[in-house]
């Protein structure tokens, strides 16, 4: 045996060891509606300021089962910080108010214990092995190690491949992959965990037209099977489509939260992102789509005696 694939094989052990763990609380069955997890009061200071929240009070938010949430808003406006406090992946030192997942504060639960209740996909896809992609797939399987579930784990991992389509190159490693592949598999990983919460940062960047609609037709279907969703978006016109609800973030503060035909509204948006927009709806859906407004383009006519073009 290589020294590379016994390295593999003991990181793929250790891990699975470290969640095999008895007497875990199971997640119990949320019905539609009901809170799976919630932020109230929520304020981060990273770096000596305000990244969430100030002096004045913090954040509120609540997530459903059966939803997706889309959190939007300008770089830098708290999206990233705003589900890493809902994932309980925040320092306790830099973060006050209170967040609950599944009824009870998030500090409350296990390690082990949280890894059952949410799934979390990170801007960024870093492995230090070149494990092939179905081996990064079952990964996702480990907080399952010792349960009643463990016997679900190839049915998880083949579903996991098959809706985010990575099957094809089950075998290759995951360091021979592109970006928008290594963003695929990363999601499968998360699929396969089968954690009533998604919680995906950003899980569209690197995806063609083709593979953004196919994540988000995924998180739909999450959501109508009960799961709740909270899904970090920079593409407005995916959020309108496919969210349930928009949380519109601007300087560590929700302005708006509701269904995005009611808060894409163009005069707030263009406050937000500092760039003007303007809102309509699609012809035949009626979903809003918001585009930038833009000084038209002057294209020279053929031989040089004029100008044609949008102003």
């Amino acid at each position: 045996m290589r020294a590379g694939t016994v390295v593999k094989a003991a990181a793929h052990s250790v891990v699975r060891n470290l969640f095999a763990v008895r007497g875990r609380e199971l997640p119990a069955p949320v019905a539609h509606g009901n809170v799976v997890a919630e932020a109230r009061g929520l304020r981060v200071r990273l770096g000596g300021r305000d990244v969430l929240g100030g002096a004045d009070g913090g954040v509120d938010l609540v997530v459903r089962a059966g939803e997706v949430l889309a959190l939007v808003g300008p770089n830098g406006a708290g999206k990233s910080t705003l589900l890493a406090a809902l994932a309980a992946d925040l320092d306790p030192a830099v973060a006050d108010g209170g967040v609950r997942i599944a009824g009870r504060p998030a500090r409350n639960w296990s390690a082990p214990e949280l890894a059952l209740r949410r799934a979390v996909l990170p801007q960024a896809a870093t492995l230090s092995f070149p494990f092939p992609v179905a081996e990064v797939v079952r990964m996702g399987r480990a907080p399952w190690a010792g349960t009643a579930s463990e016997g679900e784990d190839d049915a998880a991992v083949a579903e996991a491949m098959e809706a985010t389509e990575v099957g094809e190159f089950a075998r290759r490693p995951f360091s021979a992959l592109s970006g928008g592949e290594r963003a695929r598999v990363a999601l499968a990983r998360v699929l396969a965990q089968r954690a009533p919460l998604l919680l995906l940062d950003e899980p569209t960047a690197a995806l063609d037209l083709r593979h953004q609609e196919l994540v988000l037709r995924v998180c739909r279907a999450r959501a109508a099977a009960g799961d709740a969703v909270v899904v970090v978006l920079h593409d407005l016109g995916l959020a309108a489509a496919h969210a349930d609800r928009a949380a519109v973030l601007h300087e560590g503060r929700i302005v708006a939260d509701g269904p995005p035909a009611d808060v894409f509204d163009g005069q707030l948006l263009s406050r937000v992102y500092r760039q003007p927009v303007e809102v309509f709806p699609h012809p035949r859906t009626g979903t809003p789509l918001v585009v930038p407004m833009r000084t038209g383009r002057v294209r020279t006519v053929s031989g040089g005696h004029g100008a044609e073009g949008d102003r």
